[in-house]
């Protein structure tokens, strides 16, 4: 039996006196699992969270719910019914299709989220198993190696030796050594070592518990949320300011008060875009679904931007452009060694309970002798990457002690100092190897406490996937330069980078030393070799500088600090938790191919989001325009402000449809620029705003047309060709080359199928004869094809690509957040994990 709940509380925290000797690791049972998380629950910090009732409401309290409130007051005031019902229906309609789909999206997110949570080997029952962190009890007995971050706050056991990174919990900026009988706190990273330990304390209960319920982070605004702040700010600007107008005018013209403030809010509610955030956060949740079938999960959701607008992309080698299944050729020795005795000191340092690529590949061999039975291991150092090498010392079966080590030739060499002729063979046999393509295993060998001598190399092979040369040309089709990652040496990254079609400059740390010429030999290196995971985060801020947006894979404890620096770090298949935590993308299988799938996916997803947001700022200039010019110049109400709640009733009915749309991918690297998104609905609102006029010229004027007839068809004119304006933002090409996907054809289609209906049978508006339904469609449908064109026009104004840094300097601070931004701020931000 492990220890008790009160033995494993009182060595929880830091400072408290410890047991002079742990307990031994025999684990617990099934029911002591089950009892003891029955009353200390389960090991996770409670996140707060709230409740539905308030959730609801919030969607009913703010500055733009207050305004649809007012307009409603405003209209039982006049005793305006069917505005009234129509207001309130609006209101309604927004609070619960925001409120579910930003439910569906954040279960979405939730979902996800629970593929990257953390696992522990522990020891239940007798057996060792991987559980959910979160189902460790105080007593479990874990285990934990180099990579894993510590589970819950622990005691570690008499075979722990552990090397921790506190820094995020302590402040302590270096690793600190812990041994057995000491205590290991929970979220500390496991630099080097491992050894088995004892869960003290869970949950809230913990260091990290404690002190995450002290402190409430706030995190910066996204790039996305400045982009919907900047578009939210743009649209409320405009609708309030042209609705003082109009209520200004309206008053010079003896309209009374209550009309005409009831009319300018709610043609403000109409014009700002109240389903921005839902729709944006349902677009990305939707990409992020669509990628975790594909193998790659988006552990934030703002992630989907920057990976659509990633230009380099920088990608380990192993494992990820090859197959990570080491292949051994036949040992060189070096002296009077034979190849037999290389290749057997190189077993007894593997070990086959750690499942290393190098030690399977060693151990696979037929020949030689078996690191167990006979040889008896007394110590066993595990790879480290920043020695890489292994080490053991074992007792033969003559009872004399010896000492194996293999690892990258360059480190044995380090470990034997060996003389000019051995260093000069190391040479001439690592270039041999390298020109074929194989990596070279350094071996070395010393008995008891005698000197080492380096017994020769073994070449190792690990061939290409199958798909990365295909993958490589496909993903720098898209306009992304790819960088390759090694620590292999310079020739071996060399041959490699040939037959994977990388042409370019090969370059090691050393080229690096003058560190005003860093960016400059980055953007022109193609490959970086011989590189340690210190490097990486080296190599990203360069190119960073540089102006490029960077994502850069890694599956390592030291590979986490590039993770987080890089615009996306990618955490490949098999990562360490430290690399998955620091990681904004992780790939759950193997290969490159699923990184251009996820490019792919998340700059549909930033098409969506930039189609449906020229579309919104579109209609916000078509509407308000037209309605305050006429307004001003000829001195009446074109539309009533129940039909202006119709037009926005429909249009939320239907637009959340453009998450799921089909829309075409761009060829190059994309980023808000907001100049040009605003160019180009400022083009399609004032071309459809001229469109309405001549509508309004010929109806008031051949056809002699006045009275709620008119306002009818100026209406469904402005709700028919308006709705058509989502096919046209879909593409900067012509609209009819690519086809809108069903769920977004139908739900435009439908609800001005029903729009039509209304005016046809005259429900809540005057009704019109069929003809006139017909005549506004057909001229919706030629407004179509002229507005594409003035369209086209507008994105040929911008055919010279911004410098990749003028898109970064775009991506500024916002300024403080304003009244009306509380609404897009916080609708959107609450999605993010």
């Amino acid at each position: 039996m492990g220890p008790t709940t009160e033995e494993a509380a009182a060595s929880s925290a830091p400072g408290v006196g410890r047991p002079t000797s742990p307990v031994a690791p025999t684990g617990l049972s099934s029911s002591e699992v089950n009892e003891r998380r029955a009353n200390r629950g389960f090991n996770e910090i409670p996140e707060k969270k709230v409740g539905l009732g308030r959730r609801l409401s919030s969607y009913l309290w703010g500055p733009i719910p207050w305004m649809i409130e007012a307009a409603m007051v405003l209209a039982a005031v006049l005793r305006n019914w069917d505005d009234f019902a129509l207001i309130l229906t609006l209101l309604l309609v927004n609070a619960a299709v925001g409120f579910w789909e930003e439910y569906q999206a954040g279960n979405a997110v939730a979902a996800l989220r629970a593929h990257l949570a953390p696992r522990a080997r522990v020891l239940r029952d007798q057996t060792w198993t991987t559980v959910p962190a979160r189902e460790l009890v105080p007593g479990d007995i874990v285990r934990v190696r180099m990579g894993d971050i510590v589970p819950a706050d622990v005691l570690l056991l008499e075979d722990a030796a552990l090397e921790l990174d506190q820094s995020a919990l302590t402040g302590e900026s270096l690793p600190v050594t812990h041994r057995g009988g000491e205590p290991a706190l929970s979220g500390a990273i496991v630099r080097r070592g491992e050894g088995t330990a004892t869960v003290t304390a869970i949950g809230p209960e913990t260091y990290l518990g404690r002190t995450a319920q002290l402190v409430a982070a706030a995190r910066p605004a996204s790039h996305l949320q400045r982009a919907i702040l900047r578009i939210g700010d743009t649209l409320i600007a405009l609708a309030l300011g042209l609705a003082l107008v109009i209520e200004a005018v309206s008053l010079l013209r003896g309209v009374s008060l209550l009309t005409s403030v009831q009319f300018a809010l709610v043609l403000a509610v109409a014009a700002i875009p109240v389903a921005m955030p839902t729709v944006l956060s349902v677009t990305m949740a939707v990409g992020a679904r669509t990628l975790a079938g594909e193998k790659a999960i988006v552990a934030r959701l703002e992630s989907m931007e920057e990976l659509a607008g990633i230009d380099v992309l920088c990608s380990d080698k192993t494992g990820t452009l090859t197959q990570n299944v080491l292949r051994r050729g036949e040992p060189r020795p070096f002296g009077n060694t034979t190849a037999r005795e290389v290749l057997a000191s190189a077993r007894l340092a593997s070990r086959v309970e750690d499942h290393d690529p190098i030690d399977d590949a060693i151990l696979a061999s037929p020949d030689g002798p078996a690191p167990s039975g006979a040889y008896r291991v007394t110590r066993f150092v595990p790879f480290d990457p920043i020695l890489k090498r292994t080490e053991a010392t074992l007792i033969a079966p003559d009872g004399t002690t010896i000492r194996v080590s293999k690892g990258a030739p360059q480190a044995i060499l380090e470990l034997v100092g060996a003389p000019t002729e051995i260093r000069t063979a190391l040479e001439e046999t690592i270039s041999e190897i390298a020109r074929r393509g194989y990596r070279a295993l350094g071996v070395a060998r010393a008995e008891d406490r005698g000197p080492w001598q380096y017994l020769g190399v073994i070449p190792l092979f690990d061939p290409l996937r199958s798909d990365s040369v295909e993958v490589l040309a496909a993903i720098r089709s898209l306009g992304v330069q790819v960088k390759m990652v090694t620590g292999d040496q310079a020739a071996i990254a060399r041959e490699t980078a040939r037959e994977l079609g990388l042409e370019g400059a090969v370059t090691t740390p050393d080229d690096w030393t003058d560190a005003a010429a860093r960016p400059e030999r980055f953007e022109e290196t193609t490959v970086f070799a011989q590189v340690f995971p210190e490097h990486k985060y080296a190599i990203v801020e360069g190119l960073q500088r540089d102006g490029h947006i960077v994502g850069m894979t890694g599956d390592g404890v030291n590979d986490a600090p590039a993770l987080k620096k890089a615009d996306v770090g990618i955490a490949v298949s098999g990562a360490t938790d430290a690399a998955r935590s620091a990681a904004a993308v992780v790939l759950t299988a193997p290969g490159l191919g699923i990184i251009l799938t996820a490019i792919r996916q998340a700059r549909q997803t930033f098409a969506r989001m930039t189609s449906y947001a020229i579309y919104r700022i579109e209609e916000t200039i078509r509407l308000l325009l037209f309605v305050t010019v006429t307004i001003l110049v000829l001195g009446f109400f074109p539309i009533s402000a129940l039909q202006i709640v119709l037009i926005a009733l429909l249009n939320d009915a239907a637009i959340l449809a453009i998450a799921y749309d089909r829309t075409p991918i761009s060829p190059t690297p994309v980023s808000w620029r907001m100049g040009r998104l605003l160019r180009v609905a400022g083009v399609l609102g004032v071309t459809g705003v001229v469109s309405s006029f001549l509508l309004l010229a010929v109806a008031i004027g051949p056809l002699h047309i006045a009275g709620g007839p008119l306002q009818t068809l100026l209406y469904l004119k402005l709700s028919v060709a308006g709705h058509f304006v989502i096919f046209l933002t879909r593409t900067e090409g012509p609209f009819w080359r690519s086809r809108p996907a069903n769920v977004l054809l139908l739900s435009v289609l439908g609800t001005q199928t029903l729009a039509s209906a209304l005016a046809l049978l005259g429900w809540l508006v005057q009704r019109v004869p069929p003809l006139w339904v017909v005549g506004v469609w057909g001229y919706a449908a030629i407004e179509v094809v002229l507005v594409d064109r003035a369209k086209r026009w507008a994105y040929g104004r911008e055919d010279r690509a911004e410098p990749a840094s003028r898109r970064r300097s775009s991506r500024s601070a916002p300024s403080p957040l304003l009244p009306w931004r509380w609404f897009f701020h916080d609708r959107h931000r609450h999605l993010s994990p």
